[in-house]
């Protein structure tokens, strides 16, 4: 039937009735449009359904028919079929055509499914004239796959790894591979099998170690007998096939590595050695030990770390692992002693880096044993102490023993000690017994001590062949003594004459040698009751100053004064303060000299030899000049200075000290003025009037009896110089005088002198032709007189 006809087709038409459908379709046509019934009432017919039309691939029969359609307009005039789409006008082209009159469709090539799996097309029916007579329709065309595709590896060999000793069934590895078929049919589904197995080395198992998953791909051992040591892998050939292992097939190759495991702990071999190391000496070897290991080499399963187990309590010894060659290297890494132990004897340890498998046999860990000599050399003497570190006192007495016992030598050989650097020369070394002394007191100023640490060094010879030297520092730290006496500065000054001034005395500091705290601060004490009722010494401010408790008349005065350092134990030094009593002005100074010449007190003013002078040579004439001259250079002098400061830049008691006369008790005075450091806080002395009593010298005994002066009459002028030293050079030295620094008063010497005259100065000629410049030669105290004598 008709029917029949459309189902072969796979055309199935809804809504029609049957006569309908037996008059309009052609056996061998499609019917895609049907048009409406004409005139009356009647039901409007539906499209076709038309289902996708298949075509096999690889078709040798071309071009081929695959269907023709028709249009319900061919009853009623001439219809020309179009056909659109990809395949004929849109790429890929020319692989469909249509037949216009007949409206066959064609495949002109062989089609191929891995390209080109469906084609969508359109169909038109056009009259002559290109109208559309009906909407086109859409045909769509599938291509049929055809098994024309082999399966491929993705490798064509593949590798993987097996731990040796692997149970049965373990994973190795996976292989896979693919097909272009179309993954819906049996053309695409594979299946893999090994075909072909080869140990390496060749021949060392026969038996199938591995299998393979058909579907999956995957691979694993099968039998036991996987050792590292016989076979080190196996090369699997492979095949898989499409459907399911019937149809088209490939081949590919799978290299299987055994990989070793650590089964086997090392061995020595040998295990005993004998070796030499001489003493002294670190860092060098002193042999090499081998031990083997059957596991593969260069890795942790192969390579072993060596122990000393025994003989190495002061860890004398050290062995470290050749990486290259896997042997023991054997070192020295602290001295031997030949003296202490001449033969060590070794027990040595190996294992691997890595740590035994389970698998491994429970063998013990194997040991070697190396007996090292000591080889005895002659060695340097050795210091006890490097530095050797003494304390001791700044005033160390010489020949105070510092250090002994301070080398020896390893081989018993007699040693000879020297002093390298000694730069201050204290100290004395025995050259055999290596005993240090102190040769003279340190002095902790030196300039090469430094932080109180004196530096020496210190050298000790062996007397054997060669004489081999060892140094040593010496380092000796020093702690300050009080060793040195307070020295009181200033040691002369001025105070206002006028009362109740709160800023009238002289203050009062000392200095001192010693370093804190053997210096300050520093204490003042008044020692003699006739003075301490006259002067006070007290605090302004935190500073001490002396000042008198009494009204007193301008002149000088001498007071001697206590000072006391702050050191364990304390010391103490007597000093003579020379104090000149002056009216002051409204800045607290003395406003005239005049108290220098007309007030003073103590000793003979120079006023006194030039009256002398002044009476025997034209006395009237004398005085006017000087009053003229002094009043004349006033304005050169000094505030605070008496008519004894001429022109000179310097203090007269400023050059007394310079000249380094000696009064009593004042060796230490000269000695630290030049170099004067004031201490603070500062002190004010404040002196006592003397009553009309001269002060005595507190360096001497009083009782001791008076030097002889000198009673040289003078032949000329000249020889008044040298009388006039020789009597301050007895001065000095005659302790029943006025302290230092004290005029000295030459008593009226009577009738039948042999002195002779004054007024001999001026006997050879008149004023006018004497020359007095030959005074200013006699030093500061007769250059004043020289001016007044000046002729200008």
């Amino acid at each position: 039937s008709l029917w029949d006809v459309f189902l072969m087709f796979g055309i199935l038409s809804v809504g029609s009735s049957d006569q309908a459908g037996r008059e309009d379709l052609n056996p061998a046509a499609l019917y895609p449009w049907r048009q409406r019934s004409s005139g009356g009432l009647s039901r409007v017919k539906r499209d076709w359904i038309i289902p996708p039309i298949r075509v096999l691939e690889n078709s040798k029969q071309v071009p081929e028919n695959l269907v023709q359609i028709k249009s319900d307009k061919i009853f009623t005039g001439e219809v020309i079929y179009k056909l659109e789409g990809p395949g004929v006008d849109q790429d890929p082209k020319n692989l469909f055509e249509i037949d216009d009159k007949t409206g066959w469709i064609r495949s002109m090539i062989p089609l191929d499914r891995e390209k080109y799996r469906s084609f969508t097309l359109k169909a038109f029916a056009l009259s002559p004239s290109g109208e559309r007579l009906e909407n086109p329709s859409t045909i769509e065309i599938v291509v049929l796959d055809q098994n024309d595709n082999r399966p491929n590896f993705s490798q064509k060999e593949f590798a993987g790894s097996v731990y040796e000793f692997s149970v049965p069934g373990t994973s190795v590895m996976s292989v896979t591979a693919t097909d272009a078929d179309d993954p819906t049919t049996d053309n695409a589904i594979l299946s893999y099998s090994i075909i072909g197995q080869e140990s390496i080395p060749l021949l060392r198992i026969n038996k199938t170690m591995f299998g393979i998953n058909n579907e999956t791909g995957a691979i694993y051992t099968r039998d036991v007998g996987l050792d590292w040591e016989v076979v080190k892998g196996f090369r699997l050939k492979l095949q898989v096939a499409d459907m399911s292992g019937m149809g088209l097939t490939s081949l590919a190759n799978a290299v299987i590595h055994v990989t070793d495991i650590n089964n086997n702990p090392p061995r020595f071999s040998p295990d005993q050695y004998t070796m030499s190391a001489v003493e002294n000496k670190i860092d060098f070897v002193i042999g090499w030990v081998n031990a083997t290991d059957n596991d593969e080499p260069g890795t942790g399963n192969w390579e072993t770390k060596y122990t000393i187990a025994k003989g190495n309590p002061s860890r004398n010894f050290a062995i470290r692992t050749d990486p290259v060659t896997n042997e023991g290297i054997l070192s020295v890494v602290k001295a031997l002693d030949y003296e202490s132990q001449e033969v060590y004897t070794l027990t040595l340890t190996v294992e691997n880096v890595n740590p035994l498998s389970i698998k491994a046999p429970k063998n013990p860990v194997s040991s070697a044993t190396v007996v090292v000599t000591v080889v005895n050399e002659n060695e340097a003497p050795r210091f006890i102490k490097d530095p050797i570190e003494i304390l001791v006192p700044e005033s160390v007495d010489p020949g105070t023993v510092l250090a002994s016992n301070i080398a020896y030598d390893p081989d018993n050989a007699k040693l000879k000690y020297d002093i390298l650097r000694d730069p201050e020369g204290w100290l004395i070394i025995n050259h055999e017994t290596g005993e240090i002394a102190a040769r003279k007191p340190f002095n902790v100023l030196s300039p090469h001590v430094k932080n109180n640490m004196y530096n020496a060094v210190i050298r000790v010879t062996d007397t054997d062949a060669g004489g081999i030297s060892t140094t040593a520092s010496l380092v000796i730290t020093l702690w300050e003594t009080n060793d040195f006496l307070p020295q009181l500065f200033p040691l002369m000054g001025t105070v206002c004459s006028e009362s109740g001034r709160k800023t009238s005395g002289l203050f009062l500091t000392a200095v001192d040698e010693d370093l804190p705290p053997h210096a300050e601060p520093f204490t003042f004490h008044l020692q003699d009751m006739n003075v301490s009722a006259n002067w006070t010494i007290i605090q302004v401010n935190g500073k001490d100053r002396i000042r008198y408790s009494y009204q007193l008349e301008t002149g000088e005065y001498a007071v001697t004064v206590l000072v006391t350092d702050s050191g364990t134990p304390s010391l103490s030094a007597y000093a003579q303060v020379n104090v000149t009593v002056c009216p002051c002005g409204k800045d607290g100074e003395c406003k005239t000299e005049a108290a220098a010449i007309f007030g003073t007190r103590v000793g003979v003013s120079f006023i006194a030899l030039l009256v002398i002078m002044a009476s025997i040579a034209l006395l009237l004439l004398l005085l006017l000049l000087a009053v003229a001259v002094g009043n004349c250079r006033r304005h050169h002098m000094k505030k605070g200075e008496g008519l004894l400061v001429g022109d000179s830049d310097e203090d007269i008691r400023d050059n007394i000290l310079n000249y380094d006369e000696q009064g009593g008790g004042e060796e230490d005075e000269v000695r630290h003025y030049n170099t004067l450091q004031l201490a603070e806080p500062s002190y004010l002395v404040t002196t006592s009037p003397l009553l009309g009593k001269q002060p005595l010298r507190k360096d001497y005994p009083d009782n001791l009896p008076s030097p002889s002066y000198p009673r040289k009459p003078p032949a000329d002028p000249t020889d008044i110089e040298d009388f006039i030293n020789d009597g301050l050079e007895a001065a000095d030295h005659d302790p029943n005088i006025p302290p230092y620094d004290t005029a000295l008063i030459y008593d009226y010497e009577g009738d039948g002198s042999l002195a002779g005259s004054l007024s001999s100065i001026a006997s050879a000629s008149s004023d006018g032709d004497q020359d007095y410049d030959y005074l200013n030669d006699w030093g500061p105290r007769f250059k004043k007189l020289a001016n007044m004598y000046d002729p200008r």
